[in-house]
C-alpha cells in the first residue's frame, strides 16, 4: 500500500505544470470532448508507466542492492533539482490530428510520446526500483497522472490559473530530496 500511495502522491505533485498537463489543456481546448481525452490519457499512461515500471523492476534484478541504493538516492536527489526547472510544451509534443485520427487516438499517441523521458516516467522507473512493487507503483503513478490531468481537461484554464505552480514544484522537490536522503540513511 505504501508503494501505491507514495507513487500516487509524488506523480500527482510532479505532474503539476508538466508538459503533459499542458498537453491536456491544449487537447481540451482543441477538441472540447473531455471523455475521449481522459480515456486517451489513461490508456497512454498505463502503457507508458507499465513499461517504465517493468524497467525499474528489471534494473533491481541486474544491479546489486548496494549499487542500486546509491543510484536511487542520486536519482531522487537529481529529480528534486529537475522539479525546480519549469517545463515547456515542445511543438513536437503538441502534435494533434489533422488527418483521420479521432480524439481518442490523437490523445493516446500525443500523450504517450510526450511522456517519454518525462519526469513522471523517470519517477515511475525509480519508484518501481525502490519499492520492488511493479503493480502498485504503476497503478499509483497512473492515478497520480489522472488526478493531475483529468481536472485540467474538464476545468482547464480556470484551474491552472489558481494553482501556484512554483509552490507545487517546490514541495515536489522537497519530497524527492527527502526520498533521496531516506534512501541514503538506509545505506549500511
Amino acid at each position: 500500500m505504501e508503494a501505491f500511495l507514495v507513487s500516487t502522491g509524488i506523480v500527482a505533485l510532479a505532474e503539476m505544470g508538466d508538459k503533459t498537463q499542458l498537453l491536456s489543456l491544449l487537447l481540451a481546448a482543441r477538441f472540447r470532448k473531455p471523455w475521449p481525452i481522459v480515456a486517451g490519457i489513461f490508456a497512454a499512461t498505463i502503457a507508458n508507466h507499465a513499461l517504465a515500471g517493468a524497467l525499474g523492476a528489471w534494473i533491481t534484478s541486474v544491479i546489486g542492492p548496494h549499487v542500486m541504493t546509491w543510484i536511487l538516492a542520486g536519482s531522487f536527489i537529481a529529480m528534486a533539482g529537475w522539479m525546480l526547472i519549469p517545463d515547456k510544451l515542445d511543438d513536437d509534443d503538441a502534435a494533434t490530428s489533422k488527418g483521420h485520427l479521432g480524439v481518442l487516438a490523437t490523445t493516446v499517441i500525443a500523450f504517450f510520446l510526450a511522456e517519454m523521458g518525462d519526469k513522471t516516467q523517470v519517477a515511475t522507473v525509480m519508484l518501481a526500483a525502490r519499492f520492488h512493487a511493479w503493480g502498485p507503483v504503476v497503478l499509483g503513478t497512473t492515478l497520480g497522472m489522472m488526478l493531475a490531468n483529468a481536472p485540467v481537461v474538464w476545468f482547464g484554464d480556470r484551474l491552472v490559473r489558481k494553482v501556484p505552480i512554483r509552490l507545487v514544484h517546490g514541495v515536489s522537490a522537497v519530497i524527492f530530496l527527502l526520498l533521496g536522503v531516506a534512501v541514503l540513511v538506509g545505506v549500511q
